[in-house]
């Protein structure tokens, strides 16, 4: 039998240390190499999942109104970021509004001309419809002089020049008076102009009422997401959640209302 020298086994006790410690650290490096990874995912989804202020659309106005397409183009469930999330449009086929503030998604259908129907609820489609997720605002009052959807619109041109377009913005304060609309249009029917796609469409009024306001601003989406004659698409809701509609007509109470835009 061969014996081996207290300096071999010296020298191979050592080797065998020498690898089990770079076995170690190289076990250590894989560890902190790996959390590294899943802390660097981890910030990518969070990056993600945190507002853009994007605006994402789906659909266009002009092909419900014009070529008839009224059936659902998105499933509002299907949004998979749901935080800070800000949204408006038509139910599909016509049968209602949609809004959405801050992560609540509510549906308006009407029960008569003078009383509608308010549901929380994310199971609902549209044939077009406009989102973002916003997180920060830049909040200001409203200037007493702008009163009207024509003077907000003319005023927001003004003001938000070096903002992204288009964007999504909001407003709470005392309405006045306004005129809200729920599509409603006759099941089967069909449609290929305006007026037939707002064929039995109610209107509501809304009056002295604290209100929130959803809006979309854009000088390149008429017929897309605007009416071909404004750069607005607003739809209001009352605070008590017993009114909602998209917003036609309004005359806001000075010195009540207040703006918020995205911040960059």
């Amino acid at each position: 039998m061969t014996t081996i020298p207290n300096s071999g086994k010296l020298y191979m006790l050592h080797c065998f240390k020498t690898s089990k410690k770079n076995k170690t650290k190289k076990m250590n490096f894989q560890k902190a190499l790996l959390g590294l990874t899943i802390l660097t995912l981890t910030n990518c989804i969070n990056k993600a999942q945190h507002s853009t202020n994007e605006v994402k659309i789906v659909g266009e106005m002009k092909k419900v109104m014009l070529k008839g397409q009224l059936y659902g183009n998105i499933n509002l469930d299907t949004i998979a970021n749901k935080t800070n999330l800000y949204g408006l449009g038509p139910v599909e086929y016509l049968a209602g509004e949609i809004i959405i503030i801050d992560g609540k998604s509510y549906k308006s259908t009407v029960v008569s001309d003078k009383t509608m129907k308010i549901e929380e609820t994310y199971d609902i489609k549209a044939p077009f419809f406009g989102y973002a997720n916003i997180s920060k605002w830049k909040e200001q009052f409203l200037p007493d002089s702008i009163q009207t959807i024509k003077q907000l619109e003319i005023y927001l041109d003004e003001v938000t020049k070096n903002l992204t377009r288009p964007y999504m913005f909001k407003m709470d304060g005392i309405v006045e008076q306004a005129t809200i609309h729920i599509v409603n249009l006759p099941e089967g029917s069909k449609v290929s102009s305006p007026d037939e796609a707002h064929k039995g469409q109610v209107n509501y009024q809304v009056n002295n009422e604290q209100s929130e306001l959803i809006g979309f601003f854009s000088t390149d989406h008429k017929a897309i997401f605007t009416h071909h004659d404004t750069y607005l698409h607003m739809h209001l809701m009352t605070n008590d959640r017993q009114k909602m509609g998209h917003l036609d007509e309004v005359l806001f109470k000075k010195g009540t209302v207040k703006l918020y835009l995205p911040t960059e």
